[in-house]
């Protein structure tokens, strides 16, 4: 993969944004916010239907066939299919993005994801407690200081080792930027988090590395880091773009 190229890109992107360098995090910071506050509710809703097929579209079927699958309601997400493989899809919403993104409150976002078991466990708490603190209708900084908090006082579970999800759905839209050649708005990855380790030990950002850190959580509240690694498939198994 082209490097540069890969770096234009990725300051753009969304949950999953591939934000490389505190340069680029500096000019998304000094960036006018293009959505300074939170949209209607109606806006970030989904047909039902369409965000079950939209949440089982982050995996490759042998996974999400079996997977529990939750949708956003008016209060938080709610189960809407029973799985039975210890993983759980989930389309989820702008506010689980960088809290300095310009695009935080864009009703427009839509990120598809299936976390495995360890996931579920201990990451995808923090979606439903951002969803909960943006549903009531708090800034954005008062949602971070509440996350910082529930950190503090152990209300919210470290990463377990093994954590991971899949993000391969064509359907995403991560952003408003076209991430590749192609003018899709989503790219075909998977991802890992782990405690706040140095980002060598996974190697990620390195000259021809295929592994990549997206600050979205960082220690900004949560403590722990996401590391990138694109698929080149989406999850039909046809192919995804790589640059």
């Amino acid at each position: 993969m082209n490097r540069k190229r890969f770096q234009a890109i990725a300051s753009l992107a969304f949950v999953f944004s591939f934000v490389l360098g505190t340069a680029l995090e500096a000019r998304t910071q000094d960036r006018p916010a293009a959505y300074p506050s939170m949209a209607p509710l109606d806006q970030y809703l989904m047909d039902r239907d369409a965000e079950i097929a939209m949440a089982r579209s982050a995996a490759p079927d042998s996974i999400s066939r079996d997977a529990t699958v939750v949708v956003l309601g008016r209060n938080g997400y709610e189960t809407a299919v029973q799985g039975k493989n210890g993983f759980v899809c989930v389309v989820e919403r702008t506010w689980m993005d960088a809290f300095n993104d310009p695009e935080f409150w864009n009703p427009k976002q839509r990120g598809p994801l299936c976390y495995n078991p360890q996931a579920v466990r201990s990451v995808l708490p923090i979606t439903y407690m951002r969803t909960k603190l943006a549903l009531t209708g708090l800034s954005k900084d008062e949602i971070h200081d509440r996350l910082k908090q529930a950190y503090a006082k152990k209300e919210l579970p470290p990463p377990e080792p093994g954590a991971m999800s899949f993000m391969m759905a064509k359907q995403g839209y991560l952003t408003d930027k076209k991430l590749t050649a192609d003018g899709a708005h989503t790219m075909a990855h998977l991802m890992f988090y782990t405690p706040l380790i140095n980002n060598a030990d996974w190697g990620a950002n390195l000259p021809d590395s295929p592994v990549y850190l997206n600050p979205v959580f960082n220690g900004a509240p949560e403590p722990m880091k996401v590391f990138v690694v694109l698929t080149g498939a989406w999850s039909d198994g046809t192919p995804a773009p790589l640059q």
